[in-house]
């Protein structure tokens, strides 16, 4: 996908350097330390030295406990696990898998496809994503899927034939800190906010034209068509291993 709308509030804090330490060690057997406290001008330059205060170290060790506390909560639910996430694996990079039933999005398109930019019917989806990259395959129902859930290609531009979504030069941000809600609803947001495009290494995700289909149901607002879909021989459980 080529561009993407204003999504800034998922953005992190900008930081500015405000201070430095300097860990001195003595050369004699006994290696003693000696920390060093620096302030930081508008240039971002080291002024006004002096030795590490109590109450300075103790602003230390609260950053480091509360940055640490933050990677605890990567993937964590915010209460009572939602009933749309299949599979949470709370590594350092992270994944999950989750589902989305039918529903009406806003969409995006460039202009070279002849398609007005709008809301429209999307069919169920699986969703498998980590804090780089997103895969996306449709469902034919709004049940909750299980292993033995047949899959099918996902009906959208921008879309590899294995499922994995082309980001193009959109901007991906996810946060440490993000609960399995906030890491959902980000990628969900990524890919329904971004401008779809074309059609990668002439592969057609559904049956009939894929540009005729959109543009229809935009203007018509109709459900999308399950028959259009088409099976990729998958299950989920080939997509969990």
């Amino acid at each position: 996908m080529n561009d993407i709308i204003d999504i800034a509030k998922e953005f992190g804090t900008l930081y500015e350097p405000k201070s430095a330490l300097i860990f001195y060690e003595s050369s004699d057997s006994n290696k003693t330390m000696y920390v060093e406290h620096f302030d930081m001008d508008r240039n971002g330059n080291p002024v006004n030295a002096h030795p590490l205060t109590i109450n300075e170290a103790k602003e230390l060790a609260k950053s480091l406990n509360t940055d640490e506390e933050k990677d605890k909560t990567f993937l964590q639910s915010k209460g009572i696990l939602p009933t749309h996430i299949l599979n949470i694996n709370p590594s350092q990079n992270g994944s999950v898998l989750w589902y989305s039933p039918s529903q009406e999005r806003q969409m995006y398109f460039v202009k070279n496809l002849g398609i007005p930019n709008g809301k429209a019917k999307v069919p169920a989806l699986l969703w498998l994503a980590n804090k780089e990259r997103v895969s996306v395959f449709a469902l034919a129902s709004d049940k909750r899927p299980t292993e033995k859930t047949l899959l099918y290609y996902a009906p959208f531009f921008n879309m590899y034939e294995h499922g994995a979504v082309c980001m193009g030069t959109v901007d991906i941000h996810i946060k440490n800190s993000a609960s399995v809600e906030e890491f959902t609803n980000a990628w969900e947001d990524y890919f329904f906010n971004s401008y779809f495009s074309h059609l990668l290494d002439n592969y057609n995700p559904i049956k009939g034209n894929c540009a005729n289909l959109w543009k229809k149901l935009i203007e018509t607002a109709e459900t999308f068509p399950v028959g259009v879909l088409k099976k990729n021989g998958k299950t989920l459980k080939n997509v969990l291993r």
